[in-house]
């Protein structure tokens, strides 16, 4: 399973390449005084939740989405980071730009994972073997960082094979060998089939990959749709599914931030509603896009209180938006704790539309403003000139989306 090669092309060959506990590693190699120490990633000194550790802290048992405080429990040498989005950020896209080295045929599965389908470079690089070691090489030149790398005939087995010898393996499973590897694990080792997934397949006696065959493709199919199909060939080593390289345009664009646990005050729920509006906002102008509906949402003890508002007319100003966001707090928040803030535009339009009624003067005056500010912001860093409001805002840091891309409108944090 792991080493073998055969000397003949493979009809299909998938690359997964997993970048080990990319944040932690980055700031070891950053910081070489914490290089094979236990380091723990948060959002920011004031974060108290592990995004990410080395390995060596998780030799403790530190877990992502653990506290810090039960981290420091289980490791009390545990060494805290604030997370630093904009150089992983940084470090990712280089890796990506020297992974097209060895193929145009590239998707950006995450900001620390990409699949390449490497099937047509056999004649030109070699053996998949070959390929992998090579890919290995290219990143370690280019980051000074270990990858894992999983080699086979499809998506869901190179990923699969991927993890297998972290932190720093290459694992090669043959598409001849897939099924076979892959009928004794539990589905749930495979990506895309959840708790929820895996327990409507119980009721069918599917909990090992080779039970699958055992059922028909219709049953997953008719639950699931082209989603149960895929998963039907999944769990036998036939992923169908293509690497997309091409990022689909945008249907929605948002933003939203976890506040400080049960905050009360209101000044403090506008601050980050006025954050968030004016991130949107920055984003639908960096992309040529305005928005008429929006997506407002508060999260409190009891679940979200949320809203759709309709705007009078398309617009990609910050103002703007806050004021939906103003009025929806006014007319439904009653003084419970919250934890968490939501805009999103959801009917993004690429022309450029007004209110028939507003003032033209007053509309073309905020643009040049909201236009004047984004160049400023984009030459010094982000809200350099900002709404005196966002002076107090949160220090924790923007945090990258798990939809990240180097290109387009995902290449955001």
């Amino acid at each position: 399973m792991a080493m073998t090669d055969s000397p003949s092309s493979w009809s299909r060959v998938i690359i997964l390449v997993d970048m080990n506990c990319f944040f932690a590693a980055v700031e070891q190699k950053d910081n070489p005084q914490w290089r094979n120490k236990p380091v723990a990633v948060t959002n920011g000194v004031q974060g108290t939740t592990i995004i990410t550790s080395s390995y060596e802290a998780r030799y403790y048992g530190v877990k992502t989405g653990m506290h810090l405080r039960e981290a420091r429990q289980l490791c009390p040498e545990l060494i805290q980071a604030a997370s630093r989005p904009h150089r992983y950020v940084e470090i990712s896209t280089a890796i990506m730009a020297s992974l097209e080295k060895v193929t145009p045929d590239i998707e950006v599965y995450s900001v620390d994972e990409a699949f390449l389908d490497v099937t047509h470079c056999q004649s030109l690089l070699g053996s998949p073997l070959t390929i992998g070691q090579l890919v290995k090489t290219l990143v370690m030149d280019v980051s000074g960082l270990a990858c894992s790398v999983g080699v086979s005939g499809d998506k869901t087995t190179a990923k699969y094979a991927a993890k297998l010898h972290k932190p720093d393996g290459l694992t090669l499973i043959h598409p001849d060998e897939s099924e076979a590897v892959l009928a004794p694990q539990l589905v749930t080792e495979l990506s895309g089939i959840n708790k929820g997934t895996a327990r409507f397949l119980a009721q069918y006696g599917v909990f090992r990959c080779g039970d699958m065959k055992n059922i028909p493709i219709s049953i997953p199919a008719k639950r699931f749709g082209n989603l149960g199909r895929r998963i039907w060939l999944m769990a036998q080593g036939k992923d169908p599914a293509p690497i997309e390289t091409n990022v689909k345009p945008p249907k929605t664009i948002g933003h939203g931030k976890v506040m400080p646990p049960k905050t009360c005050d209101l000044a403090t729920i506008l601050i980050y509603f006025q954050h968030m509006s004016e991130k949107v906002a920055t984003r639908l102008r960096r992309h040529q896009l305005k928005g008429d509906l929006f997506y407002i949402g508060l999260k409190t003890k009891d679940g979200w209180l949320q809203t759709r508002a309709k705007a009078s007319f398309a617009t990609d100003d910050g103002k703007t938006i806050f004021y939906l966001c103003h009025q929806f707090v006014t007319q439904n928040w009653l003084g419970q704790s919250v934890w968490q803030v939501q805009v999103t535009a959801l009917n993004l339009h690429s022309e450029q539309q007004t209110d028939l009624f507003a003032d033209d003067s007053s509309v073309a005056q905020r643009s040049q403003l909201n236009n004047a500010i984004d160049e400023i912001n984009q030459r010094y860093g982000e809200f350099t000139i900002l709404p005196s409001r966002l002076l107090d805002r949160s220090e924790m840091p923007n945090v990258i989306a798990p939809s990240w891309k180097p290109f387009g409108h995902r290449k955001t944090i």
